[in-house]
């Protein structure tokens, strides 16, 4: 099979296509033929060396997938031909783009119906992280107050449509291009972060979603109470230890593998509520030009690699 490997960091270009032996399902794991997979902000951090999740090189990035299963070990909850997507093994190594991944079958769900290949591998780790932070951590509840930066990337983008099928005023912060993206997303609100101060353009709410390290300065528009949930920052002690003696909570999210999440995340996306928006699609062969799409940092939604 055919597997996108890197013998060491740096750049895009350390990223090259291999061929190599097709995986083995142990019991209760599935072997997945790749349709697509993702690709996140954290692929090109591994990647370059920025963020050593695998070690020392090699290894294969890569965790979003969306395929059907080829064979079924023991006790495996699905079968050959079923459809299923999910974000295998993070944080350790899934080599996610490849024609065949082997993995254990509660770490995806079933595919939600009516949605292809491509863009159900645009949901796993992006909207598990909005999922983890927004629902388990902060628990949302309708009428609830919430702020979220950089809402129209990757995470935020999902981020946005859950909180508002909980109920909950979106108070979104994005460049200008992308606000009318945002507002089709269910903003109630959104501000361009390049000309407002949203600490002195916000004030009294529930939850802030933090991806962009903006995490002590929004302290200032948390109520007492509130809830800081940040995802660049989860590690950072001395934030969390800040945002607790001011009397506010915080959660530190490092997102995992929920079969259950996934398949909450599946009935929003077939009853309407959710939509992965993909801004482009590479083939596998050219990994290395959707990782530095997904580098600029420009991109609205998603990038994914098509594998057939």
């Amino acid at each position: 099979m055919r597997a996108v490997v890197q013998k060491s960091f740096g750049g895009p270009e350390v990223l090259e296509v291999v061929e190599t032996e097709r995986p083995t399902p142990l019991g209760g794991e599935v072997l997945v033929r790749v349709h697509a997979s993702g690709v996140n902000p954290v692929d090109v951090a591994v990647r370059s060396g920025a963020l050593p999740l695998l070690g020392e090189p090699p290894f294969g990035v890569g965790w979003d997938i969306s395929g059907v299963v080829e064979e079924a070990g023991p006790g495996a909850r699905f079968k050959p031909g079923d459809e299923v997507f999910g974000m295998p093994f993070f944080p350790r190594a899934a080599t996610g783009y490849a024609e065949y991944v082997a993995v254990p079958s509660r770490q995806v769900a079933r595919k939600p119906a009516g949605l292809d290949h491509v863009h159900a591998a645009a949901l796993p780790l992006a909207a598990l992280t909005a999922w983890q932070g927004l629902v388990d951590a902060a628990r949302i509840t309708e009428g609830q107050r919430v702020l979220i930066h950089r809402a129209a990337g990757g995470v935020g983008h999902f981020a946005v449509q859950i909180a508002k099928a909980r109920g909950a005023h979106v108070i979104a912060m994005a460049s200008a291009p992308k606000h009318d993206f945002v507002r089709g997303l269910g903003a109630d609100e959104v501000i361009d972060y390049r000309t407002t101060d949203f600490t002195e353009a916000v004030k009294d709410v529930d939850v802030v979603f933090d991806s962009s390290s903006e995490g002590i300065r929004s302290l200032a528009v948390l109520r007492p109470g509130g809830t800081l949930v940040s995802i660049m920052e989860h590690w950072n002690q001395e934030l969390a230890a800040q945002v607790e003696a001011a009397g506010r909570n915080f959660a530190g999210i490092s997102v995992e593998p929920d079969y259950a999440s996934l398949e909450a995340i599946a009935a929003l996306v077939e009853a309407g509520r959710i939509r992965p928006h993909v801004a482009g699609t590479f083939p596998l062969a050219e990994a290395a030009a959707a990782h530095e799409a997904v580098g600029s940092g420009r991109t609205q939604g998603k990038i994914v690699l098509t594998v057939d």
